[in-house]
């Protein structure tokens, strides 16, 4: 828990935002590889809609390799 200063203040800390850019990468890269919408890909977390890109950047990297790519 956070303790408040003297004047009550709260320290800074926790996430401040996620670029935007890097948001629009995630929503694009799940959105063309599982055809999902954008209003889904935006609505989930964080955590998940990361979880999904690592997901599908490993199948992706799998067939690559298996294709000799």
């Amino acid at each position: 828990m956070l303790d408040a200063d003297r004047r009550g203040h709260l320290p800074p800390g926790g996430v401040v935002g996620y670029p935007l850019e890097r948001i629009r990468e995630e929503v694009a890269y799940l959105a063309y590889y599982l055809h999902w919408q954008h209003e889904e890909l935006l609505a989930m977390e964080h955590a998940d809609r990361r979880m999904w890109v690592g997901q599908v950047a490993d199948i992706h990297s799998r067939t690559a390799s298996a294709a000799g790519a």
